[in-house]
């Protein structure tokens, strides 16, 4: 006896719908528009851009201000930049602005990067949303599935719990607790709930 096979016509309904362009002209520009960067330097950071106050201890003074290595690191975050990378396109920005500034060394911002005193906040909450809490098994130590199937287990795998508070509307983790495998959710849970405090 033959089967026919399933039909698959449902599927196209699903497809992503094409749309009709009909103003060329204005999605073009829109295209190009989201390429677009803009940077602004205030007169005031160009100014403070190098270090002007003599040093309080011996040694060479700063060439560049705190605020030059924040900026720059600002933009190393914000860009998704190494270093190197960082260097290139701050120096790039200066020579298209027709500033006759430099970018400070890689070097020398991996160095005073650890001085600066910067924080990169996300945005505040404002209003509490409703908490997502779940809990999940980590294998710290243990082979692969597979080869236990195929040869057998050699040690025992050992197992950590990952219990997990996260904001339902920002998708954003709020707190987290490592535990032993044992502990159950309801066990981990007023520890959860106590870092929120």
């Amino acid at each position: 006896m033959l089967r026919s096979l399933p039909s698959f016509q449902h599927l196209h309904s699903m497809a992503k719908q094409k749309f009709k362009i009909i103003n060329w002209s204005t999605y073009n520009k829109a295209l190009k528009q989201r390429g677009a960067l803009t940077i602004w330097l205030d007169e005031s950071a160009i100014v403070a851009w190098t270090e002007k106050t003599t040093p309080e201890r011996r040694g060479r003074p700063l060439h560049y201000a705190d605020m030059a290595i924040t900026t720059v690191l600002m933009m190393k975050r914000v860009f998704g930049l190494s270093l190197r990378a960082l260097q290139g396109f701050v120096d790039a920005i200066f020579k298209l602005m027709v500033l006759l500034l430099r970018c400070p060394d890689y070097s020398l911002i991996s160095k005073r990067a650890k001085t600066v005193k910067i924080s990169i906040k996300t945005p505040t909450r404002g209003e509490i949303s409703p908490l997502v809490i779940d809990g999940t098994g980590l294998k710290v130590f243990g082979e692969g599935e597979w080869k236990v199937r195929q040869h057998g287990a050699d040690r025992r795998r050992v197992w950590r719990k990952l219990h997990m508070a996260a904001d339902s509307v920002m998708h954003e983790i709020i707190c987290a607790d490592l535990s032993l495998s044992g502990t159950t959710d309801t066990q981990a849970l007023p520890a959860t709930v106590m870092m929120l405090c």
